[in-house]
C-alpha cells in the first residue's frame, strides 16, 4: 500500500479506498491568468498520486474543478479575480475564463499530467451549490440574512481548525480571501456561502435568496460530494489552501453528510524561484512557457520538481532546470542504447521510495545509481527505468532526434552566439525564436548555448 502524509492526522497514513475506486479531488485553477510553476507543482503532486495508484492496479476517479466564478483577490478587495482581469483586458469575463482554462489544459499536457475523470466548472454547477447551501440552512449550519446573503455559522462546527491548527476565538476579522462588506453576518469568522449581488451586474445568478453569486468554499464541497459519492479518499491542494479554504470546505462537507467527508488531506509545499516567493510585484512569476522559451523541454520542469520532496519548500533555479534538461536528454539517449524491449520491471528500492510518501528524490537517486552500475545488464536498466517512468512520467522512451543542421541554421546559431556575447538580448531572442520555428531548441548555460531538435 501507498502511505502519504495526512495533514489532518499529522502523520503518514495508508491510502484506503471506501469502495471499488479510489476517489481523488484536487483543487483546480482560478482561470483568470496562466498557472505559474508553483501552481503546477500542486497539480503534479496530484498526478503523482494518480499514477502511483494506477501502477498499483487501482481504479481512480479523479476530479479537478475549474473555478470560473472568481473569488476575492489578494490584491483588490471587493472585486473577484476574473472580473478584475476582464476589466483589465476589456473582454467578457467568461471569454477570459475559457481562454485561460484552455491554457491550463495545454500546460497539463506539456507536463504529461494524466487527465482527470472530469473538470467541472463552477459556473455550470450553480444550482448544485444552491442545493447544498439549502441543506446547510435546513440543518442549522448556515443562515440567510435580510440583505440576501447566506453565511456558514462557524460556531456550529465543533472541530473547526483541525486541519490548520487555527481556532475560532483567535481568528481576526477580515481575512484577505473573504469579502469586505459583510456587516450582516453574526460572527466575524463566518464565511459567505452566497453573496447578494449588490451593485454587481456581471456573473450573477438568481437564487432562493435573490440575485447573487456563490462563495469560494462551497464550490469544492458541492463538486466533490456530488461527483465522488459523499466520500473523498484523497483531497489534494497547495499548502496555501489549508486555511481558510480547506478548513471551511471540511466544515461544510462534514456538516452536510454528518460524517468525515475526506479520508486524507494532502498538501504540497510552497515553491520559491531563485530564493524569492513568486509574485507579480517582484516580477519573478515563471510560467511553463518561459521554460519552453529558454529552449528547455517542459518535462525538465517535471524532473526538477520530482527531485524535491513534495511537502518541503523548494527553491527552483534556472541552473537546476538546465541540469534537469541535460539529464533528460542523457536518459533518453541511454534508453535507446539499452535496447528496444517494452518489458517493465520494478526495482525494489524505487518502488519502496514511491510507496513511502512519494519519495521521488530517493527514487531518482536510485535510478542514477542503476544508470552507472556496470553490473546491471542494459536490458534490465531499460526495464527498470520503464517501470519507474510509469509514475515519474518523464517520457523516457521518447527518441532523441539526431539529424544534421543546414548551413543556414549553423549561421543562425553563430549569429545568436555573437548577439549574446555582445549582450544584444533582443537580437538573441529573435534568432532563438527563428531557430525554434525551424525545430531547433536553444539552451543557454554557463558554458554558452547548446541546441537540440524538438
Amino acid at each position: 500500500m501507498i502511505s502519504i502524509y495526512d495533514t489532518l492526522a499529522r502523520k503518514l497514513s495508508q491510502i484506503e479506498s471506501s469502495g471499488s475506486q479510489v476517489t481523488v479531488y484536487c483543487c483546480g485553477p482560478t482561470v483568470y491568468r496562466d498557472a505559474h510553476v508553483g501552481n503546477l507543482r500542486t497539480f503534479l503532486l496530484a498526478d503523482l498520486i494518480h499514477r502511483a495508484l494506477i501502477q498499483q492496479g487501482a481504479q481512480v476517479n479523479f476530479i479537478q474543478n475549474i473555478t470560473d466564478v472568481g473569488h476575492m483577490s489578494e490584491d483588490v478587495q471587493g472585486e473577484d479575480k476574473i472580473l478584475q482581469q476582464a476589466h483589465l483586458e476589456k473582454r467578457d469575463p467568461f471569454e477570459i475564463a475559457r481562454a485561460y482554462e484552455a491554457e491550463f489544459h495545454k500546460d497539463l499536457q506539456r507536463l504529461n499530467i494524466l487527465p482527470a475523470s472530469a473538470y467541472p466548472r463552477a459556473s455550470e454547477t450553480i444550482n448544485l451549490m444552491q442545493h447544498y447551501i439549502s441543506k446547510l440552512i435546513d440543518g442549522g449550519f448556515a443562515y440567510a440574512t435580510t440583505a440576501g446573503s447566506v453565511y456558514f455559522d462557524s460556531q456550529s462546527f465543533e472541530s473547526y481548525g483541525a486541519i490548520s491548527g487555527n481556532r475560532l476565538n483567535s481568528l481576526k476579522p477580515g481575512h484577505r480571501y473573504e469579502f469586505n462588506d459583510e456587516g450582516d453576518k453574526r460572527f466575524h469568522a463566518d464565511w459567505a456561502l452566497w453573496k447578494a449581488a449588490g451593485s454587481r451586474t456581471e456573473m450573477i445568478w438568481d437564487s432562493p435568496w435573490g440575485l447573487g453569486f456563490p462563495g469560494w468554499h462551497i464550490e469544492c464541497t458541492a463538486m466533490s460530494l456530488s461527483l465522488l459519492g459523499n466520500r473523498i479518499d484523497i483531497h489534494v491542494g497547495g499548502i496555501d489552501l489549508r486555511f481558510p479554504h480547506h478548513e471551511n470546505e471540511r466544515a461544510q462537507s462534514n456538516s452536510i453528510i454528518n460524517s468525515e467527508a475526506v479520508g486524507m488531506w494532502v498538501h504540497g509545499e510552497h515553491l520559491l524561484f531563485e530564493g524569492r516567493k513568486m509574485s507579480k510585484s517582484s516580477g519573478n512569476v515563471v510560467l511553463l512557457q518561459d521554460v519552453i522559451d529558454r529552449g528547455l523541454d517542459p518535462l525538465a520542469l517535471r524532473l526538477c520538481l520530482l527531485e524535491n520532496r513534495y511537502r518541503a519548500q523548494m527553491d527552483l533555479t534556472w541552473a537546476a532546470l538546465e541540469a534537469a534538461n541535460s539529464t533528460l536528454r542523457r536518459w533518453r539517449t541511454s534508453m535507446g542504447a539499452w535496447g528496444s524491449e517494452t518489458l517493465a520491471k520494478a526495482d525494489a528500492a524505487v518502488a519502496t521510495a514511491i510507496k513511502k510518501d512519494l519519495d521521488t528524490p530517493r527514487a531518482i537517486l536510485r535510478l542514477r545509481a542503476i544508470e552507472k552500475d556496470v553490473k546491471i545488464q542494459p536490458h534490465d536498466k531499460r526495464a527498470i527505468f520503464l517501470h519507474a517512468d510509469q509514475v515519474l512520467g518523464l517520457e523516457l522512451i521518447r527518441a532523441i532526434i539526431n539529424k544534421p543542421i543546414s548551413p543556414g541554421q549553423e549561421l543562425l546559431l553563430s549569429q545568436r552566439a555573437t548577439a549574446r556575447e555582445l549582450k544584444n538580448w533582443s537580437q538573441s531572442d529573435l534568432l532563438r525564436d527563428e531557430l525554434l520555428a525551424q525545430g531547433i531548441l536553444i539552451s543557454d548555460g554557463p558554458t554558452g548555448q547548446s541546441w537540440s531538435w524538438t
